[in-house]
């Protein structure tokens, strides 16, 4: 069986099925010496994993990851990355009744007729479990990414009809829709249960926001970035639309409606558009602007509701399906929707890095700009969770400033300088002007100082 890796210079492969004994996936084109955190593979498992919330399926599987190569005291190797995943909450007897029956909206009949043999058991191959496997590997390249200042974020944009009216980030992981939106969120979750009671299931519409993406990635004509992303996000199963930016709706705007202006920034000297209709992407390449795409998300079709279908005889059938599945998909494919866009923008922001490898000044510099940015916005978004900290320390009458946190931070990002070949003494020195800017910002939110 073909299609089972996914990438160029950064590439994966995933393995296993549903109701095997484990399913993992293996990463080639990590170079040497990252900080590779389990915690932080774990911790986005924990957002796809089952039985989350009333909103998603019973089926109890804890996802816990094990490394077994490619990784050495908490950094990469170099060789690749094996990471496995057991399953431990298999129950194949729940298909015992209906493994003869093709369950509508499944793959068991185009499964059989390509390759004459079919695991019943949940799908097997074509199950959604297989998604655990992409979301380990893509943890890995949204570390790498988060590196370079690079974020995504995947949110239920609208489930069942009901759409977010407003976008906040913050609210996302606060509500078992992951919705931006906390008043749509409830209605939302109202509907799905009320839909799951009739043995039925709702689809909806996931949007992935990527911020601080270079200029640059992405080829002209095939290896497109919106093609790339395009084929990433709809090898998830129960994805069956995509689009960028204003995607179809453009179809309905006039040229001088959908078209985004651009200007130079005096500020920073960047080239940008006053709008972000193309969602980031002109001409098959990042522009610089929030990299904007979003999914059709299908209802899940394992349903208790009759319908009906034929035997592996080809008899008339009607099948229910009992077992335990998601009324609504889309909030565990936020996870999974991140985890194939941070593969795509890391395979090519590889490509990229090697592109400029011996380029010109010109071009040296404005990478060089982009990376300043980056960090500028970093610092801006340290700062705004430091204020934060000082207003928490005022109401429980504690004291700005912890020398002995300060040290520790110290110690541990020497560490890794060390490793990266930085100089000592300059990230001592920066890591005190941090510290001294975070206490000066605490002491402003304490006067109720925003700046």
């Amino acid at each position: 069986m073909a299609g089972n890796s996914f990438g160029n210079h950064f590439r994966i492969i995933t393995f296993g099925e549903s109701h095997g004994r484990a399913i993992g996936a293996v990463i080639d084109g990590v170079r040497p010496g990252f900080p590779i955190d389990i915690a932080e593979v774990q911790k986005e498992l924990d957002r796809r994993r089952p039985g989350q919330s009333t909103v998603t399926t019973p089926r109890s599987e804890a996802d816990r990851v094990e490394i077994l190569s490619g990784v050495f005291e908490g950094r990469s190797t170099g060789t690749p990355i094996c990471m496995l995943i057991w399953n431990t909450d298999q129950r194949p007897a729940a298909y015992e009744k209906i493994k003869e029956m093709f369950r509508p909206g499944h793959a068991g009949y185009t499964y059989l007729a390509k390759y004459g043999i079919s695991d019943y058991r949940g799908g097997g191959r074509s199950s959604g479990r297989e998604t655990a496997a992409r979301v380990a590997a893509g943890a890995v390249a949204k570390q790498l990414l988060e590196r370079r200042g690079i974020r995504i974020f995947a949110y239920t944009k609208e489930a069942g009809g009901i759409e977010a009216r407003r976008i906040d980030f913050a609210e996302i992981e606060r509500n078992p829709m992951r919705c931006p939106d906390p008043e749509s969120a409830k209605r939302m979750e109202e509907l799905i249960l009320a839909v799951r009671e009739e043995g039925d299931s709702v689809g909806g519409v996931v949007e992935v926001v990527v911020q601080n993406a270079p200029v640059g990635l992405g080829e002209p004509v095939f290896d497109k970035l919106e093609a790339d992303l395009a084929k990433a996000l709809l090898s998830i199963g129960a994805v069956k639309g995509f689009e960028v930016g204003n995607g179809f709706a453009a179809s309905r705007l006039k040229g001088s409606e959908n078209n985004d202006p651009i200007y130079r920034d005096e500020e920073t000297g960047r080239i940008r558009t006053r709008t972000n209709n193309a969602g980031g992407i002109a001409g098959g390449i990042s522009n610089g602007e929030d990299i904007v795409v979003r999914i059709a998300v299908k209802p899940p079709s394992s349903i208790r509701k009759e319908q009906e279908t034929v035997t592996v005889e080809g008899k008339a059938a009607v099948i229910s399906v009992g077992g335990r599945h998601d009324p609504c998909i889309c909030p565990r494919v936020v996870p999974v929707a991140e985890a194939m866009v941070a593969l795509t923008i890391f395979d090519h922001l590889t490509r990229f890095q090697l592109l400029r490898k011996g380029g010109k000044l010109r071009d040296l510099r404005d990478t060089v700009d982009q990376i300043d940015h980056n960090l500028l916005l970093l610092l801006s978004e340290r700062q705004a969770v430091v204020r934060q900290i000082g207003e928490v320390k005022k109401k429980r009458g504690r004291k700005i400033g912890d020398k002995k946190r300060e040290r520790e931070i110290l110690r541990k990002q020497l560490s890794v300088a060390r490793d990266l070949g930085l100089d000592e003494a300059f990230v001592t020195e920066l890591l005190h002007a941090v510290f001294h800017l975070a206490k000066t910002t605490q002491k402003q939110a304490r006067r109720g100082k925003t700046r």
